[in-house]
């Protein structure tokens, strides 16, 4: 950044070119709104790039494509406890999920899936558990629809509507029609739908039905999207393209190679001239003025030699990640007024279940999920175990058990009869069965806000840039266990009425750090990467760090926006949430800007007082 753009004034300074950071600048950008956007990492490599370095890496995990910076490390899965990594764990449990500091955040390694809240979601205290939201989804839905055209959401609105329980308005359809079902959903769906399991906890038989996921990746467009105007996709650039769509090459993580996902390249290749973005750009502090109200950000450029740098405007928009959200205000020591700062730090714990169909199911095509059962989301149980959603997994077992590269070293070693390995046509045929037949299941469980579950600064240990590194304080309550444990008991039913082989294996225990003993039976879990709370929005100061817009109750003109707002996850991935309410803050800036701008109306001069001095 040069000298002049340093000193100069801007409307908004946005902290992270994630998902909510990047539409936020598109919002005000739009507008003409000058927008200055720091992000810490760098720009992704290109496509070639990205999908060569993981597949030459042997650890798939969705973030080791991308080349990490000195000054912005990350938190990997695989990360040691202090102080080997980048989060300190500190907890009874560990926190398992990571996230990437680039631009485009962890927007670049999302799976894509795009699913709502259910109105229910807004309010947990019905069922006893969790904290309400100052707003519900009647609120929420007219951005959600806003959500879904920025990214591109493909599904069937009837089937959510009927399937799922969601409220639309009438004559709604989505911007592109759902994704074709995938082999293995058919094949579920067959054995599945209208069967009924019984819940463990509650005793109620709940019956299933295999339902398409929303999706932000482009499909076929409806012709009757917005009133009969339809819907235009656009490729990984934001150009718009009619050709643009899912090719299934099942490597949405780390890259689509079609551009079909969306991530916030394409949001960020429609900004107008008025939005600018600093990489390799660490924030360090917030600045208030006397009264309280921000002013601007200090910011450490670490390319080479690290150099301290000041912008100043008149409102500032944390998007940064909702760990990274917690760090800067407590180095800022701001926002805090409640004590609610930092806590509250929830995720999605996911049981894995996998194993083997009696025929072939078609894994490793398309997105790694489409379809799920919904029916573990909702009702009165949640007063007695945490909800949970099933996703149906198309990528066989790379995430519970490793890439198929695994299976098949397995079976060079001892797949043959005799215990030995197994080569030639032997190999090729025994691949093609074990492969080809694999599925797994996964758990996402709900976990409410617990203000035990935080964030906090290490009083020494600090990063590459001299900053303190966050400390994570994580664990389940016997709440979110149960839900846990009863998920682990529909799967086991499941797959009975599947006919499959249950292959489910927690060990190495080195493998699964996430592991407890309830009731005789060892569970696991791994996070979903769907970090939230910490900035919780709440009805009050007292007990909440920012409102129903995002703005922080103690510091005019500072908003924290993202999933850190939200006072509770419920069982959706929280993407296509934090964009609507994004989307929903963006307006709120812009008209408190619209306010600053406005021409002060002046009062005819009155005649003074008779007795006043003249």
């Amino acid at each position: 950044m040069s000298a002049g753009a340093e000193e100069r004034h801007y409307d908004a300074i946005v902290v992270g070119a994630g998902v909510a950071g990047t539409l936020v600048a598109a919002r005000l950008g739009a507008l003409g709104r000058r927008v200055l956007v720091l992000e810490a990492g760098a720009r992704p490599p290109g496509t070639a790039e990205l999908l060569a370095a993981q597949s030459a890496s042997p650890l798939k995990l969705p973030t080791v494509a991308f080349p990490q910076t000195a000054g912005a490390p990350w938190p990997e899965v695989t990360d040691p406890p202090a102080p080997g990594g980048y989060l300190v764990q500190r907890g009874e449990l560990p926190y398992g999920s990571g996230y990437l500091r680039a631009t485009g955040g962890t927007g670049n390694v999302w799976t894509g899936l795009a699913p709502r809240m259910l109105p229910e979601d807004f309010r947990p205290s019905r069922f006893g558990r969790g904290r309400d939201w100052p707003l519900d989804y009647t609120a929420l839905e007219p951005w959600y629809r806003e959500a879904e055209r920025e990214l591109g959401v493909c599904a069937d609105v009837t089937e959510q509507r009927e399937q799922v329980g969601l409220e639309f308005p009438p004559g709604y359809v989505y911007p592109m029609r759902a994704l074709a079902p995938s082999h293995l959903d058919r094949t579920m769906a067959c054995k599945l739908d209208t069967r009924k399991v019984t819940d463990p906890v509650t005793g109620e038989l709940v019956e299933l039905r295999v339902t398409g996921t929303p999706q932000a990746r482009n499909g076929l467009p409806h012709p009757g999207y917005d009133d009969g105007r339809g819907y235009l996709p656009r490729d990984a650039d934001g150009r718009p393209d009619p050709g643009s769509r899912c090719r299934g090459h099942a490597s949405c993580i780390p890259h689509c190679p079609s551009g079909a996902k969306y991530t916030p390249r394409r949001t960020r290749g429609t900004w107008g001239p008025s939005v600018t973005l600093v990489e390799h750009a660490v924030v360090s502090r917030v600045l208030v003025d006397g009264t309280g109200r921000a002013t601007g950000v200090q910011w450490l450029d670490h390319r080479g030699e690290v150099r301290r740098h000041t912008a100043r405007a008149d409102v500032v928009v944390l998007t940064a990640h909702a760990v990274e959200n917690a760090k800067l205000l407590l180095l800022s020591g701001l926002a805090n007024r409640s004590g609610q700062l930092g806590r509250n730090l929830m995720d999605h714990p996911v049981l894995l279940t996998w194993g083997l169909m009696p025929d072939q199911t078609g894994p490793y095509r398309g997105p790694g999920s489409t379809s799920g059962l919904e029916g573990f989301r909702a009702g009165a149980s949640r007063a007695r175990r945490a909800a949970f959603r099933v996703e149906i997994g198309n990528w066989g077992w790379a995430w519970a058990a490793g890439a198929p590269s695994g299976e098949i070293a397995r079976l060079l070693r001892e797949g043959g009869p005799d215990g030995r390995g197994r080569f030639g046509p032997e190999l090729r045929a025994a691949v093609t069965d074990r492969i080809g037949r694999q599925f797994a299941l996964q758990f996402e469980v709900d976990q409410p806000p617990d203000p035990a579950n935080r964030i906090t600064l290490h009083p020494t240990l600090r990063d590459p840039l001299g900053l303190p590194r966050p400390v994570v304080s994580y664990g389940l309550s016997a709440y979110v266990r149960d839900g846990m444990a009863a998920a682990a008991a529909v799967s086991d039913q499941l797959f009975a009425l599947l006919g499959a082989e249950d292959h489910t294996d927690y060990t190495p225990a080195a493998l699964w750090p996430g592991r407890f003993e309830q009731d005789g039976r060892t569970y696991a879990y791994r996070g979903a990467g769907h970090g939230a709370g910490t900035h919780l929005m709440g009805h009050s100061p007292a007990d909440s760090v920012v409102d129903q817009w995002q703005r922080c109750w103690d510091h005019p003109g500072l908003y924290a926006v993202g999933c850190g707002s939200m006072p509770s996850v419920a069982t959706s991935n929280p993407t296509l949430t934090m964009a609507a309410l994004a989307l929903r803050s963006a307006g709120r800036i812009e008209a408190e800007l619209a306010g600053r701008d406005r021409p002060v109306t002046l009062s005819p001069s009155r005649p003074p007082h008779p007795g006043a001095d003249r």
